[in-house]
């Protein structure tokens, strides 16, 4: 199969409202804004994940592949988090990822799935965000139960966890030379090589998996 049609759902690193767990701020220069779909199509601030989903199927004539790239954060301990912060972690952390995915996955005949974590939880401890590295573990361990549930569909289901991503993309610069082996963050091409591979048939075979792109920071802070 050449995968033809995608969807990228993405919103700000802070908890929303969770009962609309991917409204985003529609505030002049807002990051995370839009809902981006290939071919420039975009879905409007404020839409639940089911409405997001269908409005990108009908613009693009199908769907074929999805990535959610959605999350907060948070900092303190088990003596200083707040219950809300607990519950707002999971919400933004693992529960928008999978109401994303089970919106998606009636619409797609085959195809690949991707969700963005960290390596906090997954691969490295992080002492003093509890609540943080507790729902990013919990979506990184997600990976392969989903994609056990959806092998006879075809649907491959992988989890990416970087390190830092930089905000600093520019068309068309020299991301390579911004970077080296070990660093705690990473230009943001780095993580999106990943992620175009794994939605590409040349990765067909990769399903179930939590892939580390964090240049072996990770190998440090264990």
């Amino acid at each position: 199969m050449a995968p033809s049609a995608y969807l990228s759902l993405r919103r700000p690193t802070e908890a929303r409202n969770p009962q609309r767990p991917l409204e985003n701020h529609c505030g002049e220069g807002a990051r995370g804004d839009r809902r981006e779909a290939a071919g420039g199509k975009t879905t409007d601030c404020g839409e639940t994940a089911e409405e997001a989903v269908h409005k990108a199927y009908e613009a693009l004539g199908g769907l074929d592949g999805l990535v959610t790239v959605l999350g907060g954060y948070v900092e303190g301990g088990i003596s200083e988090v707040s219950e809300d912060d607990i519950f707002n972690m999971v919400r933004v952390n693992l529960a928008a990822h999978l109401l994303t995915v089970k919106a998606a996955v009636p619409l797609m005949k085959r195809g690949s799935i991707v969700m963005v974590t960290a390596i906090w939880g997954p691969y490295a401890n992080w002492p003093n965000h509890v609540a943080y590295v507790a729902s990013k573990a919990a979506l990184s361990r997600v990976a392969e139960t989903l994609a056990s549930e959806l092998l006879d569909r075809g649907i491959r289901v992988n989890v990416v966890a970087p390190g830092g991503i930089r905000h600093d993309f520019k068309p068309g610069r020299d991301w390579r030379s911004t970077r080296k082996l070990g660093d705690p963050s990473a230009p943001p091409e780095d993580i999106a090589g990943v992620i175009i591979w794994l939605l590409s048939d040349q990765s067909e075979w990769v399903n179930g998996a939590i892939i580390p792109v964090d240049g072996g920071f990770r190998l440090r802070v264990r």
